[in-house]
Parts: C-alpha cells; sequence; structure tokens
C-alpha cells in the first residue's frame, strides 16, 4: 500500500485559545503536488500553515511528512527539524540583510536529498528581481519584498514549501507570468507545496487540489474541476460566488423546469425522483444568447471584462441572472433592452440542492 507523501488527519487548529478550524483531513499522495487552500480572510488557513511548520501546536489529530509524524498530542517536532519552508504573506525579511544576502540564506538550509539542483540565478529572473539584489528591504516595494520571500524558500527546496498569499502584493501584468513559470519550477524540481489563497483563479490554476475552509471547516477537498463544476454545498457556492441557485422542479430522469426559464435538459449528478422541488446551481456559462428566441430577460446591468461581457438579467419573477457573452460579439445590449436565451436550455452537469 502506498503511503501518501504528506497527511493531515483530523486535526485542529485554534490560536490564543479560539478554535479557528476542526476537524481537518487532507493529503498529498505524491511529492511535488501543489495543494491550495481557500478561504475568506481570517478562518483560519494561515494557522493551518504555522502548525504544518511547527510554529503553532496542533489541538487534537496528527500531521505527518514523508511517514514521519510531525505533530500530534504526544508528539511536536521542532520549525528547524521539519526540513519545511514558510513564506510568509507579511514581509520576513531580515532587515540588515540585502536582498541577495536574504535569499542567501534559503541555499545555507539547501536540502540535500533534493537530486535536481535549484538555479537561483533562474529563480532571481523568474521573479523579477535581479535589480535589486543589493537593496536593503526597506528599500523595495511591498511585491518585491513578498517575491523575494519567495526566493529564499525556494533557495532551500524544502521537503514541503507553505505560501501564504505568495503573489498578493504583485501586479496583476505580471502576476500571471509568475503563476506559470512558478508552476512550471515547482513541478520541475518535484518541491511539494501548499498555497494559502483567496484568488480561485490562483488557486484552481496552480493546484492539483483544491480545499474550500468555511465556517471553521474543510468544506470540501477535490480536484480544481470538480470544485467548481460539483461544489458539494450551498455554502461553497456562495464562497465561489459564480452562480446563482434558483428553484426548480425535477420533471423526469435528465429535466427539470423553472418558472421564468421553463424545461432545462442536462445530466444530473444525483439521483432526485419526479416532482422534487430543489435549489438549481445556474453560473453565467449555462445560458446562451439567441435573440430569436422567445424567451427575453430584461437587461438591468452590463459588465465589460476584456474577453467577456457579464450581462445580469431580470427574470418575471424578478430573480437576477448572470450571463457570460464574448465581448466580440455583435449584437451588444443596453440595460432596459430584451435580451434572448437560447432554448431548449441545455447544462452538461446538473448540481442541485
Amino acid at each position: 500500500m502506498n503511503k501518501n507523501y504528506f497527511e493531515i488527519t483530523n486535526a485542529s487548529f485554534k490560536v490564543g485559545g479560539i478554535n479557528k478550524v476542526n476537524n481537518v483531513s487532507f493529503s498529498i499522495e505524491n511529492e511535488g503536488d501543489i495543494v491550495c487552500l481557500l478561504g475568506p480572510s481570517g478562518i483560519g488557513k494561515t494557522t493551518i500553515l504555522r502548525s504544518i511548520a511547527g510554529l503553532e501546536k496542533i489541538e487534537s489529530g496528527s500531521i505527518k511528512l514523508k511517514g514521519k509524524t510531525l505533530s500530534s498530542s504526544k508528539i511536536n517536532i521542532e520549525p528547524e527539524d521539519r526540513n519545511i519552508s514558510l513564506s510568509f504573506q507579511e514581509n520576513s525579511l531580515f532587515p540588515h540583510f540585502t536582498v541577495e544576502e536574504n535569499i542567501n540564506l534559503g541555499k545555507v538550509r539547501k536540502n540535500p536529498g533534493k537530486k535536481k539542483k535549484i538555479n537561483i540565478n533562474k529563480i532571481i529572473k523568474l521573479l523579477n528581481i535581479g535589480k535589486i539584489l543589493q537593496h536593503y528591504p526597506h528599500q523595495i516595494s511591498a511585491g518585491e519584498a513578498q517575491r523575494v520571500s519567495l526566493a529564499r524558500s525556494l533557495a532551500s527546496q524544502p521537503d514541503l514549501l507553505l505560501l501564504d498569499e505568495p503573489l498578493s502584493n504583485v501586479d496583476q501584468s505580471f502576476k500571471e507570468e509568475i503563476q506559470v513559470q512558478l508552476k512550471k519550477l515547482l513541478k520541475d524540481l518535484k518541491i511539494t507545496t501548499i498555497i494559502v489563497t483567496h484568488d480561485s483563479y490562483e488557486a484552481f490554476y496552480l493546484g492539483n487540489k483544491c480545499g474550500i475552509i468555511l465556517n471553521k471547516q474543510l468544506k470540501q477537498f477535490d480536484d480544481p474541476y470538480n470544485v467548481y463544476h460539483f461544489p458539494n454545498s450551498v455554502e461553497v457556492v456562495n464562497f465561489l460566488n459564480r452562480g446563482i441557485l434558483i428553484p426548480a422542479k425535477v420533471t423526469g430522469e435528465n429535466t427539470l423546469e423553472n418558472i421564468d426559464l421553463g424545461i432545462i435538459k442536462g445530466n444530473f449528478i444525483k439521483h432526485y425522483k419526479k416532482g422534487t422541488d430543489v435549489k438549481l446551481l445556474l453560473q453565467p456559462e449555462d445560458l446562451e444568447h439567441d435573440d430569436q428566441s422567445n424567451l427575453k430577460l430584461e437587461v438591468v446591468d452590463r459588465k465589460f471584462r476584456g474577453t467577456n461581457f457579464i450581462y445580469t438579467l431580470k427574470t418575471s419573477t424578478n430573480t437576477l441572472i448572470p450571463v457570460f457573452v464574448h465581448s466580440h460579439h455583435v449584437h451588444q445590449h443596453e440595460v432596459d433592452e430584451k435580451f434572448g436565451i437560447k432554448r431548449p436550455i441545455n447544462i452538461d452537469h446538473i448540481v442541485c440542492f
């Protein structure tokens, strides 16, 4: 039986005597995999990272890395003996060392067990910090300090890398480029990583698995595709804010009906008896624009997002429904105009609660 590379089992986390997250269990199967933890600010994501790093003790359960117990009710390995690197969201650089000297501290802790050695110059180029190597932390921006901290953590090639909002202070124009290169680098060097973020797009791109933490619990832990398309609770739907829940009635094996939209066809991911009242998850990409359709809804808002428009449509029962339309679409609609919805409505995977 194969052992997981990393695992947390039934662990509960406290800070200052206050429960933050309870009964957390998840695992990382393979070395080099990336896990992203998503959740609102203050929910306890950073506390989990600090506990994995050994900076906080867990209340119950266990934390294991490479088959070795790091934390439990009886065991608490010291942080310096865990070979784990934690990059904080806030500036954690040594103020009297230059940027280059801060990065070199990571090289001092380099992991002898790693077969493939990291190219520090490549990291410096990737993170665009070559021009500030001789600067001190007080002379650089928050975004630059964050990237230097990341470089220092990567330089040590830890058994487990923990990143707390690693790109939160990075300019959006540069962030996507770093995400691509960082993912490639982590995979190439097989650095197992847990990333805390509030950015779902970042989590879905970087993570092999994503965990959603809400109301002191790990609500869902799954592939990014499944978290997005098959959320397992109304709480996860509301947190991701990627759709709305509308009332509907199951009318057949592959159909249901909504008072405003009529018959909706698709594949249920869960069986419901005919006649069951449900809440249908309707996402912005589920509806298609068609001005030839007899199903017309009123436009109450239109947001331009570069590659697409997000229309907000109002139904006869005053339900507000978001719809994506490509921005190069010929027929743009203004507020108060009627917007046609293609019939019949087909949804690949029907998610209901």
